[in-house]
């Protein structure tokens, strides 16, 4: 990555690397990143990408992207591609890029060997029989009747599974542990399966397929991985994966560490859930702004770097819990307060008209392109007689402590003058069309040589070089903080969670930026160009916003 880090956050996985780096136990860190190729990779994956591959590089060791391919059925190479950009897009470079069906022709010798070894026989119970067998949390499970086949048999059973004899569901290859252990995942695990499915990499070649746990610990240990870093899930299926290696060969004997999953409030990160909401038209797609995937935050306007220091933000533990959305939106609000340059754009337009400035006269005033770092420079802001201030910086009757334009008073035009209303203009149905104002031409650049002080300054853009724009509101997709938990999951969506706006005006500056360029409309929030923008219609994404309303909500309610 080519940013500075900031310090690094002590945690429990890294006092472990520290020993063990210290006691001479591993010379050099391995880790790897497992994703199973069958969806997009959403901000849970960001937490684990952040630390296998952050753990590798704060002690010079390498992390492999590995893809958990085992499920031909779910499995597309679409999938893994995109799990490859957004790993990229995050900052972070693989030492090497693995496949578990590189290695199912070794995977398949470890299984003929546990079998040779009595560790592993074939049961052709169905699936229903087997899980009705394995037992209850209090109850043992029942032995397999197939469980004391011969070796013979049973290696005779398996050529015959992979070679394409039997449909699936006949057979499986189950591990000869305990059917009485303590944890049922030692209850005689399936390791293989049948499976008629064409995979992705691999075509037609193979008829059976390893399971997770029989390929994770494996592949760890053909890579030569030292820290097998899992979300707590899986901590009940460590015994088994021990139980695996030391039942066998392989290189080495990875040591698998588990840490808390990432739980965000106001949204979901189950991949059944998100494709329920997908295939019911709640939302777009994938790439859906309002979605947690790492490709609906890109689209939305967020940086790598805001990501990064989220998960560095949250730490990592051993107990689950839920992370504020304000995290979340404080780390993208915190990177484009620094970087975004500032313009402004009028969301909902009224048009307020300077009776007393010149007609044929307009003029360009200097407005910093950000107030803080004076090396982003200065723009050219076109002004005249005409222009569009915002709908609700406009009261006719306002209460007592609202301090922006009304009949009467004065405020601050942004980079320009002090104007005060003198008139409302409306139509035959009694809307508002014109606010006819007054300007005050000693007050250029917003002060007033004599002194005096307005407590309100608007935003605005010039009517005659206005660029419009549609302007997509974004906010949380739901409206409580555990939706999963709601009887109905689509009955906690937030009906507001995005509001297009179509009439808007942005200031001219806005052509000479970049497309993707992430931009702080003033007083608005922050924005980037949605992919579906182009130069003839401009369709900007709102990122966050400037302020943290739904805290407010909360502490009220």
């Amino acid at each position: 990555m080519s940013d500075a880090s900031p310090p690094a956050v002590t945690h429990f996985i890294r006092r472990i690397i520290e020993e063990d780096l210290a006691s001479r136990k591993h010379p050099r860190i391995v880790t790897r990143f497992p994703p199973e190729p069958n969806g997009y990779l959403h901000i849970g994956h960001a937490k684990s990408i952040f630390l296998n591959f952050g753990m590798a590089g704060d002690f010079g060791g390498d992390c492999n992207l590995r893809f958990d391919d085992t499920n031909p059925e779910k499995e597309e190479a679409e999938y893994a591609q995109a799990i490859e950009e957004d790993v990229h897009w995050l900052g972070y470079e693989w030492h090497a890029l693995c496949h578990a069906s590189d290695y199912f022709e070794q995977l398949h010798d470890y299984a003929l060997e546990l079998i040779r070894r009595g560790h592993a026989y074939v049961d052709s119970q169905d699936s229903e029989t087997i899980r009705s067998t394995r037992g209850t949390l209090t109850e043992p499970g029942i032995n397999s009747p197939y469980r004391d086949r011969s070796v013979e048999e049973n290696l005779d059973l398996f050529a015959r599974m992979r070679a394409g004899e039997f449909k699936e569901g006949a057979h499986v290859l189950r591990a000869r542990i305990d059917m009485g252990a303590e944890n049922i995942n030692m209850r005689d695990p399936v390791l293989y399966r049948i499976r008629h499915q064409q995979h992705h990499r691999t075509g037609d070649t193979w008829s059976i397929y390893p399971m997770y746990d029989f390929t994770h610990c494996l592949s760890d240990a053909i890579e030569g991985v030292t820290h097998s870093l899992c979300t707590l899930e899986f901590e009940d299926h460590r015994p088994l994966y021990d139980w695996i290696l030391d039942h066998l060969d392989p290189p080495c004997h990875p040591q698998q560490i588990e840490f808390s999953r990432l739980s965000l409030e106001y949204t979901v990160v189950s991949k059944r859930q998100l494709q329920k909401l997908i295939a019911a038209g709640h939302v777009e797609g994938w790439d859906d702004p309002r979605l947690p995937t790492l490709r609906a935050l890109r689209r939305r306007g967020y940086t790598p770097e805001s990501i990064r220091e989220f998960c560095r933000a949250i730490g990592v533990t051993k107990k689950d819990s839920r992370i504020s959305m304000n995290v979340l939106e404080d780390s993208i609000r915190d990177a484009l307060n620094r970087s975004a340059p500032r313009l402004m754009a009028v969301l909902d337009p009224v048009r307020v008209i300077l009776t007393n400035y010149p007609e044929d006269q307009s003029e360009l005033l200097e407005a910093p392109n950000h107030p803080q770092d004076e090396s982003m420079g200065t723009r050219q802001v076109p002004f005249g007689r005409e222009l569009y201030i915002e709908r609700s910086d406009f009261m006719e009757d306002p209460p007592k402590k609202f301090f922006r334009l009304a009949p009467g008073h004065e405020v601050r035009l942004r980079y320009a003058y002090f104007i005060t209303c003198q008139e409302v203009e409306r139509d035959a149905n009694g809307e508002i069309v014109a606010l006819r104002c007054t300007y005050d031409p000693e007050t250029r650049g917003g002060n007033a040589p004599d002194g005096r002080k307005v407590r309100g300054t608007l935003h605005w853009v010039a009517a005659d070089s206005a660029v419009p724009a549609q302007m997509r509101l974004y906010d949380r997709l739901f409206k409580v903080p555990e939706p999963a938990s709601e009887p109905e999951l689509t009955a906690a969506l937030n009906e507001n969670s995005c509001i297009e706006m179509e009439r808007c005006l942005v200031e001219p500056e806005i052509h000479e930026l970049p497309p993707r360029t992430r931009i702080q409309f003033e007083r608005q929030g922050y924005f980037c160009q949605d992919y579906d923008s182009s130069p003839e219609q401009l369709i900007f994404n709102r990122t966050a916003s400037l302020r943290d309303t739904w805290e407010k909500i909360r502490k009220r309610d």
